[in-house]
């Protein structure tokens, strides 16, 4: 059982940075602020493009953004093993969040688009990114419930496939926080075929050698410069654990309360299991 206080407990210590960690820092955020601002402007430019022969549907620009995500991941010399499942063609998909680097992520490992809380929409770097690359923010208002219903399901008749975090925020990576259950509605119900499957991902960051087994975790009042100066300086990375669980088609299940239970004990059994891998693979 998840602990309520278990975000009060101290944060994991910085380590104070050398020149070895500035030098680190300096190779490793150069070619990545390139890589991602570059792929930014591609986008931008592709998506005009796109607007006018494809309309609502992003048959390249999701690509760009693949690319710029794998390679970030390879520039911050930080691995990712992927187990289980496919990813699923058409739908939702949910995961558990620890940290920013969710977005890279998940997004090396197929296309999708994020549904992100409106706050996002303002923050410095990372709210700009996200509203370039057609991320779907909404208010955390239950007056807002069926304008936010209204919203995704016109977002899945485009054939977006939607990413959101069903836990409302992130935490310290070491555990699957309750799913909220307000968003799985707008999967219910109205007979909509193909977006009516919904995928389940698991997440663990394994830290470096040595280092707090929260290193990748952000959450709380950490600062988003901090963290990522603390990544691009370790002296060597961790590794990524995703583990895609087979996809629940949505008309077997009778409400979004339902719905979020299952997703979340997806979840929750492959983050265990993900927990408890060592460098080989799978226990």
């Amino acid at each position: 059982m998840t602990s309520p206080t278990w975000d009060n407990a101290a944060k994991p210590a910085r380590e104070k940075i050398v020149f070895a960690g500035w030098r680190r820092a300096f190779f490793r955020g150069l070619p990545l602020a390139v890589l991602v601002f570059g792929g930014l402007l591609a986008f931008l430019l592709t998506r005009t493009i796109e607007r006018v022969v494809s309309k609502p549907h992003t048959p390249w620009t999701s690509h760009i953004t693949v690319f710029v995500c794998r390679n970030a991941l390879r520039l911050l010399r930080l691995p990712v093993s992927v187990h289980g499942a496919q990813p699923i063609a058409f739908g939702g998909v949910v995961a558990n969040h620890s940290s920013w680097l969710d977005i890279f992520v998940l997004n090396s490992i197929q296309p999708l688009h994020f549904v992100s809380k409106a706050e996002v929409s303002k923050w410095p770097g990372i709210g700009w990114l996200a509203r370039a690359t057609n991320t779907v923010f909404i208010q955390r208002d239950p007056r807002q419930a069926q304008v936010q219903k209204d919203v995704l399901q016109e977002r899945l008749k485009r054939g977006h496939k939607l990413l959101f975090f069903p836990e409302g925020t992130s935490s310290d990576g070491q555990q699957v926080l309750p799913f909220k259950s307000s968003l799985f509605a707008a999967f219910i119900g109205d007979g909509s075929g193909d977006r009516n499957s919904i995928q389940a991902i698991s997440v663990v960051y394994h830290a470096p050698e040595h280092a707090d087994p929260r290193f990748y975790g952000w959450w709380g009042d950490m600062g988003f410069a901090e963290h990522l100066l603390d990544t691009l300086a370790a002296q060597k990375q961790g590794r990524v654990d995703v583990m895609l669980h087979a996809a629940l088609d949505v008309a077997d299940i009778p409400d979004r309360k339902a719905l979020a239970s299952c997703l979340e004990a997806q979840v929750r059994q492959g983050h265990s299991a993900l927990l408890q891998t060592n460098k080989n693979g799978l226990q």
